[in-house]
């Protein structure tokens, strides 16, 4: 979901500072999980860990949220870590999506409609975000590459994906998501230089879910459209949306990356973008053919 300007993308290579409080003293394994992964995935985060025992109400949350000067993560007595925004607790949830992912299929699903991916397929989640959609792809059999540029947000994923492999019946799922802390753009510059002959590298579809501004969800005649959520919210306060020099950039990179895809596969390469229903389409650049509902709209570009 997060694409970085310029300016916001430098800043990023420094290390972010992050407060983790954490509820129960039984929770020490949990949080030495939670430094593994971050130095295993050489996120540019350090962790400044404080156990509280103060019940965390809303009123609680508010206010920490309104002195803190660094990134708050709370890791509850389920261990769920999530990230405290403007006073609203959010995080991946990915049990909560457990109905909509076991029924999800093209009947249901306009992404899979839009995607058309099949058990062989691989997919480049270029815009992650909170990893809902990559949970809808991969529910086909297909395997996922989350890209997430945020470290606080890979840390998220990262922590979930761990959580969720410890339950029996997400252990396939989980094991068919790999979690990548980079830009789209940089990925998307390896896999172009990699020779055409190394087939495990070769992508048949490449998601973007790119931010949109915050203002742009709902008409402003009417009112019609999306309701901006609180994960929403909560990466508008992370990222900005990106030019049009950088949307164009997005969207001529993922296309050359499905273009060299040579597999023989029935499945044709293609680029999917979402949007807002009412949004313009991504760099102004017309759409093979679309899916859309009253709030959402997902153009495809087939290579």
């Amino acid at each position: 979901m997060t694409v970085l300007h310029q300016e916001s993308k430098k800043a990023s290579t420094f290390m972010m500072h992050c407060q983790l409080l954490y509820v129960s003293e039984s929770q020490q394994a949990q949080v030495e999980r939670i430094q593994a992964l971050i130095a295993v995935h050489q996120l540019s985060i350090i962790l400044d860990i404080e156990l509280f025992t103060d019940k965390l109400n809303q009123k609680r949350r508010q206010q920490l949220s309104q002195t803190s000067i660094q990134p708050i993560l709370l890791l509850d007595e389920k261990n769920k870590l999530s990230w405290l925004s403007d006073g609203l607790s959010v995080a991946p949830e990915w049990d909560k999506l457990q109905r909509r992912v076991v029924s999800a299929g093209r009947k249901s699903e306009l992404l899979l409609q839009a995607a058309k991916v099949t058990s062989d397929s691989i997919v480049i989640d270029a815009t992650a975000g909170f990893g809902h959609d990559s949970l809808i792809l991969a529910s086909t059999g297909a395997q996922v590459i989350m890209l997430e540029q945020q470290p606080l947000m890979a840390l998220l994923l990262l922590v979930e994906q761990q959580r969720m492999s410890g339950l029996a019946n997400w252990q396939k799922l989980m094991s068919r998501l790999q979690i990548i802390n980079t830009d789209a753009l940089s990925y998307f510059d390896s896999l172009n230089n990699v020779s055409a002959a190394d087939h495990s590298k070769l992508v048949d579809v490449v998601y973007l879910d790119p931010m949109f501004p915050e203002n742009s969800y709902q008409d402003s005649k009417t009112g019609k459209g999306a309701k901006v959520g609180k994960h929403m919210q909560a990466l508008h306060q992370l990222a900005l949306p990106p030019t049009a020099d950088e949307e164009l950039q997005l969207l001529q990179s993922a296309q050359a990356v499905v273009r060299q895809n040579g597999r023989n596969t029935q499945v044709q390469g293609r680029v999917v973008v979402k949007r807002p229903q009412l949004a313009p389409q991504l760099a102004h650049q017309p759409a093979s053919e679309s899916w859309h509902n009253e709030a959402v709209r997902f153009d495809g570009y087939f290579v």
